[in-house]
C-alpha cells in the first residue's frame, strides 16, 4: 500500500480523495495554484505545495509542476480527480516514467476511449450495443449526406475529439446537414485541435443511461448498476439518481454484464464508465469516461462501498474487496450539482461566500469544500458542491432531497439551488417520466 498519494486536483473532489486517504492511514498532498491558496483540500491535506499561478495550464494542467511536487514531497501514487488530468493518456505516461503510480486506467486504455471513433468500433468487437452510424471518421460533405440517407434523419455530427456537448451538431433533415456538418468541424477544430468528426443516428426522446464499471487490471470486473443522468442542461449534467426509474433488474443484469465482461477482457483497471442512450429497452453506447464520475457519490449511496478507496486498493496491487454477488441495491439516491451561477442565464458567480451551512441529518451527504469566508476564485469550474441524498425508496429520497436543499445555506454568490427547489414540484420529476431534452425545454418555458 502507497505511503503518500498526491492529489493532483481541486475543490470538493480533492477533498474527497483526501478523506478517503486519511482513513486508509495513507498521507495525502495537496497541489494548489496561487488562487486556491485559501482552499479547504490546502488546509485538510498533510501537505501542499503551490505550483503555479491561477491559469490551470500553469498550475493544475502543468506536468512537470506535478511530477515535480512528487519528487519534492515523496508521493508514491497521483490520484487525479475527474477533470484536469484524470484523461490525459499523455500524462498518464510522463507519470509511469517517472516511476509513479498513476491511479486509474492505462495510458492505452485512456487513449483508446477517448476517441470516440476508436472507443465505438473497441466496444462494438467487445459486444457492447452501439448507436447506428458512420464506421469511422467522415471527411466530405458528401460522404456526409450519404451515410445520413443511409441510416435516417435526424443525425447527429460530433467531433471525434469532443466532450462537454462540443463539437456536437444535430441535423434534423438533409437540408440541415451542410450547416451542421461544417459547423461541428469548426468546433472540434476551435475547441480541440482536431476537425475530425463521425455521425450518428440521433435519438429523438432517449434517456442518458450509465454504467458504472470497476476493473482490478488482471482480468476482473464488475459493474455497480446505472446511473439516470438525463436531466442536463445543454449536454451538461445537473441531476443524478441511482438506480435508474426505468430501468428494470432484468434489463440492469443484462447491461451490467456485458458491461463487466467487457472492461474485463481488456484488463482494465479502476474506475469507469460507460454511457449509453438509452430509448424503447434498447442500450446505445456513446462513450467511456476512464477516470471517476462527478456523480460517484449516488453509486456509493446505494452500494455502501467507497470508490476512491477502491480506487487506491487496486492502484496498489491489492484485489477488489468486493465481488459482484457481493454488490447488492439498498435503496435510491439522488445528487444535484450546487454551481455558483446566476440564473436564469446560469453566468458563473464568483466571490467571497458570507455565510455556509450544511446540510444535515439521516441520509444527507453534502460534498463541497467551502466555507464562511472562502473566495470562490473566477478561473476555475462553477461546480462548488454536491448534495447527495439517500432513502429507502425514490419517494423518500426526493422528500430528502427537498427537505437538505431548504437547510442548505449558501450567501455572498448566486447559486442553482432554486432551480433544484422548482425542479421537485414538477410532476415529471417526481415521477422520474423525464428524457435528455426535457429539462432544456423547462428550462425555455419557465427562466427564460
Amino acid at each position: 500500500m502507497f505511503d503518500k498519494i498526491l492529489i493532483a486536483n481541486r475543490g470538493e473532489i480533492a477533498l474527497r480523495v483526501v478523506r478517503a486517504c486519511r482513513e486508509m492511514g495513507i498521507k495525502s498532498v495537496a497541489v494548489h495554484s496561487t488562487a486556491d491558496a485559501d482552499a479547504m483540500h490546502v488546509r485538510m491535506a498533510d501537505e501542499a505545495i503551490c505550483i503555479g499561478p491561477p491559469s490551470s495550464t500553469d498550475s493544475y494542467l502543468s506536468f512537470p509542476a506535478i511530477i515535480s511536487a512528487c519528487e519534492v514531497t515523496g508521493a508514491q501514487a497521483i490520484h487525479p480527480g475527474y477533470g484536469f488530468l484524470s484523461e490525459n493518456a499523455n500524462f498518464v505516461q510522463v507519470v509511469e516514467d517517472h516511476g509513479i503510480t498513476f491511479i486509474g486506467p492505462t495510458a492505452e486504455h485512456i487513449r483508446v476511449m477517448g476517441d470516440k471513433i476508436t472507443a465505438k468500433d473497441t466496444m462494438k468487437q467487445l459486444g457492447v450495443p452501439c448507436v447506428p452510424g458512420s464506421d469511422g471518421g467522415v471527411d466530405t460533405l458528401a460522404d456526409a449526406k450519404r451515410i445520413g440517407e443511409e441510416i435516417g434523419y435526424p443525425v447527429i455530427i460530433k467531433a471525434t475529439a469532443g466532450g462537454g456537448g462540443r463539437g456536437m451538431k444535430v441535423a434534423q433533415t438533409a437540408d440541415d446537414m451542410e450547416q451542421a456538418f461544417h459547423s461541428a468541424r469548426a468546433e472540434g477544430k476551435a475547441a480541440f485541435g482536431n476537425d475530425e468528426v463521425y455521425i450518428e443516428k440521433y435519438l429523438t426522446t432517449p434517456r442518458h443511461i450509465e454504467i458504472q464499471v470497476f476493473g482490478d487490471g488482471k482480468g476482473n470486473a464488475v459493474h455497480l448498476g446505472e446511473r439516470d443522468c438525463s436531466l442536463q442542461r445543454r449536454h451538461q449534467k445537473v441531476f443524478e439518481e441511482a438506480p435508474g426509474p426505468c430501468i428494470t433488474p432484468e434489463l440492469r443484469e443484462k447491461i451490467g454484464k456485458v458491461c463487466a465482461d467487457a472492461v474485463a477482457k481488456i484488463n482494465y483497471i479502476g474506475a469507469g464508465t460507460i454511457e449509453f442512450l438509452f430509448e424503447n429497452d434498447e442500450f446505445y453506447f456513446i462513450e467511456m469516461n476512464t477516470r471517476l464520475q462527478v456523480e460517484h457519490p449516488v453509486t456509493e449511496g446505494i452500494f455502501g462501498v467507497d470508490l476512491v478507496r477502491e480506487q487506491i486498493r487496486v492502484a496498489s496491487g491489492l484485489p477488489m474487496s468486493f465481488g459482484q454477488d457481493d454488490l447488492e441495491i439498498n435503496g435510491h439516491s439522488i445528487e444535484v450539482r450546487i454551481n455558483a451561477e446566476r440564473l436564469p442565464n446560469f453566468a458563473p458567480c464568483p466571490g467571497t461566500i458570507t455565510q455556509y451551512h450544511a446540510p444535515g441529518g439521516l441520509g444527507v451527504r453534502m460534498d463541497s469544500a467551502l466555507y464562511d469566508g472562502y473566495r470562490i476564485p473566477p478561473y476555475y469550474d462553477s461546480l462548488i458542491g454536491k448534495l447527495i441524498v439517500h432513502g429507502r425508496d425514490r419517494p423518500e429520497a426526493l422528500a430528502r432531497l427537498a427537505r437538505a436543499l431548504g437547510e442548505l445555506i449558501v450567501d455572498g454568490v448566486d447559486t442553482t439551488v432554486p432551480l433544484f427547489h422548482a425542479l421537485l414540484n414538477e410532476d415529471a420529476v417526481l415521477t422520474g417520466d423525464y428524457n435528455i431534452h426535457w429539462l432544456e425545454h423547462w428550462l425555455e418555458d419557465n427562466l427564460n
